[in-house]
């Protein structure tokens, strides 16, 4: 039985001090038996031995030494160098910093639409490499880039009246609507870190089936600002509203609302008491579109209010019309170890065109739309509009402090 390749190099370690020492006939010995132990031929066999540990000086400074045990590494040429780094990174800034996996799908279609508004220039072979880079390849390089973005935050809800009792629970293994229309709703509060007095909170809207998301700012947790939010964000979905699916808030979980769905036929149902996951889909939109655009600052004046609403506007276009997404399809556990299947990543708006369930009519709005749209240009129009929300937190700021000195 021959050794294997890893054996035979700490082999030859090993008899190669005592065959560079030994004399012309124990060499002879020693070689016979090396070539019977490693199956290398004998001239390959006497080089290797020969070699190993011997020193050679490079230069003034530098000296080799021979080991078999080593190898060079292969170094292939590379294909993705600056010429294809330099834009990969501006148009992964351009999508918000998404992964690979769902920026290589839209890659092809996303350098289109930016050329067709003049917003990138790029030579014939750095195109084709774009379109063809994989998503591996994508996240090794903007690794480095990747690391400067960290967000943590928290979120307050208070339990819903006895009227509660009166909604049917809908778990999140319940939910599982196949079609849109269908969606969670969530406040995301802008409290800054202290929860008193009046502040901004963010209505978000998800539907289940397509992921479109919308967002839309009230002045605090009031019935009447929440219930007003929740019809005009209707009237902006794609799709008729058929279902609402809330937490136990008493903002949600109250008359008015329980009564606005029985006339419109909207079926109205609640998560269970302090388990997140039931409403999983609007949870995650709570960070991936409406934290990541504003971050964790109090917004408690009329003006913070104000650039909210002008900002998700936009947001909700870049997000709904640009921002891919990926479903999980399939879920199996053996034993510890969980695999978990995703769907190929697509934008809400090729979802909303996909379903079978959507007018035609809506599709072809959507379709106009979206020739209009330039992605480059609505991701201006939202950092414009955060730099003002962070100047107005500033200028707060530094009014407390003159306040009090």
């Amino acid at each position: 039985m021959r050794l294997t390749m890893r054996e035979r190099k700490k082999t030859t370690a090993v008899v190669a001090p005592r065959y560079q020492k030994a004399r012309k006939k124990e060499k002879g010995k020693i070689l016979d038996e090396f070539v019977a132990l490693t199956g290398y031929r004998r001239s390959y066999a006497s080089y290797v031995l020969s070699i190993h540990g011997t020193r050679r000086r490079i230069d003034a400074t530098r000296i080799a030494v021979a080991d078999v045990r080593k190898r060079e590494r292969r170094r292939r040429p590379k294909v993705y160098g600056s010429e294809v780094s330099k834009p990969l990174i501006a148009i992964w800034y351009l999508m918000d910093c998404i992964c690979g996996k769902r920026l290589a799908p839209i890659m092809g279609e996303l350098i289109r639409k930016l050329q067709e508004f003049r917003e990138i220039t790029l030579e014939e072979t750095v195109q084709k490499k774009l379109e063809s880079i994989s998503a591996a390849t994508i996240d090794r390089v903007v690794g480095p880039e990747r690391k400067r973005h960290a967000l943590k935050g928290r979120s307050r809800t208070k339990p819903g009246t006895l009227l509660k009792h009166q909604i049917p629970i809908r778990t999140f293994s319940d939910w599982d609507e196949k079609r849109p229309g269908f969606v969670e709703i969530d406040l995301v509060g802008h409290e800054g870190g202290n929860a008193q007095g009046d502040y901004a909170q963010t209505l978000t809207v998800t539907d289940v089936c397509t992921g479109w998301t919308e967002t839309q700012a009230v002045k605090n947790k009031a019935q009447q600002w929440v219930f007003e939010a929740l019809k005009e964000i209707r009237g902006r979905m794609p799709f008729p509203l058929l279902g609402i699916d809330s937490d136990n808030g008493g903002e949600f979980i109250n008359d008015h609302l329980l009564r606005y769905c029985r006339q419109e036929h909207i079926t109205f149902t609640r998560t269970r008491s302090y388990r997140k996951n039931d409403n999983c889909f609007v949870e995650q939109k709570n960070y991936s579109v409406v934290r990541r655009a504003v971050g964790y600052a109090r917004y408690d004046t009329e003006q913070e209010l104000r650039i909210l609403n002008a900002l998700y506007p936009c947001l909700s276009l870049y997000t709904n019309f640009f921002q891919p997404t990926m479903k999980l399809i399939e879920k199996t556990r053996i034993g510890s170890k969980i695999t978990k299947k995703y769907d190929i990543p697509s934008t809400p708006y090729h979802r909303v065109l996909h379903s079978p369930d959507v007018e035609e009519t809506n599709k072809r709005v959507l379709k106009k739309l979206y020739r209009t749209l330039n992605p480059a240009s609505l991701k201006r129009q939202i950092s414009k509009l955060q730099q003002r929300l962070l100047h107005s937190v500033e200028m707060k700021r530094k009014g407390r402090k003159q306040h009090a000195a």
